[in-house]
């Protein structure tokens, strides 16, 4: 029988479309919140950025994924110390509280923990993170490592863009084109599209048995939001020329925002769960299906 997992940070879309899937497989799911008008059965109250001492897990819990985290650059790099206690200290003390009752811990972590210098980075490539949040998340990694060299039944998961149906930056350029409106799209920001459906069926996979040791998933190659923008265009017969492509830094962004490759090596779930990420341009017209 299925077992019941834990979902820290129940508000993500990630979260939600992992409490679906979990849920139509059969398991039991309790989703934390922090927003209290949210709390109910099945989503009980934690906010990461307070002392987890006291908090409780509810009973029955066979394992635990960790979906929370400030996973902005620009809030990150705001306000370190802030982020932080909700990145790494949160996270690792609510890890060890669970992982001494026994129960396994799989860790949401990101491509940010590395500088983005080369594709299809390894898994056991050092971290080299250069933004704020990269470096919280490599932290948290770091943590989490040691529990697992002792034995701990804790595995890493790292993500790149994970991308859900109606993704809402595509609905607001489809209705400014529609408009013969130009939009403005990233030419030095990339992205790996990953399908959230997919991350879903990965984290069961990962949650159904222990796991240690660190997983990568991630679309197979590199896109430009630009070129995503381009593509859009094309598909409405709209003028090409309603596309700005402009540098992520226009908008403010922080050091980080713009690493050449968002690509990791994913040939570990690959090869033992037959789990891979379509090529980035058929997420992509998939992504555009389901705005239209």
């Amino acid at each position: 029988m299925p077992g019941k997992i834990l979902i820290v940070g129940g508000d993500s879309e990630i979260a939600a479309a992992t409490a679906e899937h979990l849920r139509a497989a059969g398991f039991g799911v309790a989703a934390t919140t922090r927003r209290l008008e949210q709390v109910a059965s099945g989503r009980p109250f934690l906010d990461l950025g307070q002392p987890v001492e006291a908090w409780q897990a509810p009973d029955g819990i066979t394992a635990a994924c960790f979906c929370a985290a400030i996973a902005r650059l620009a809030d990150c790099a705001r306000d370190p110390e802030g982020s932080a206690r909700v990145n790494v200290a949160g996270t690792v003390a609510l890890a060890d509280r669970l992982l001494a009752r026994g129960i396994p811990v799989l860790f949401l972590s990101t491509d940010k923990v590395f500088d983005g210098s080369r594709p299809q980075m390894p898994a056991d490539t050092p971290p080299c993170p250069v933004s704020e949040y990269g470096r919280q998340k490599a932290a948290a990694e770091a943590a989490l490592g040691e529990r697992m060299r002792a034995g701990a039944p804790a595995a890493i998961l790292r993500l790149a863009k994970v991308v859900s149906p109606g993704m809402e930056l595509l609905r607001q350029w489809i209705a400014s084109l529609r408009d013969g409106q130009p939009i403005r799209a990233f030419n030095d920001m990339m992205m790996a599209p990953t399908p959230v459906a997919l991350v879903a069926e990965a984290i069961e996979r990962l949650l159904k048995e222990p796991n240690t040791g660190i997983y990568q998933l991630t679309g197979p190659r590199d896109l430009a939001y630009s070129e995503v923008a381009l593509r859009l265009a094309h598909w409405f017969g709209a003028d090409a020329a309603l596309v700005e492509a402009v540098s992520a830094y226009s908008a403010g962004l922080p050091a980080g925002s713009t690493a050449p490759h968002t690509t990791l090596d994913s040939r570990a779930l690959r090869e033992r769960y037959a789990i891979a990420a379509p090529d980035a341009w058929d997420v992509i017209d998939e992504l555009i299906e389901s705005c239209l």
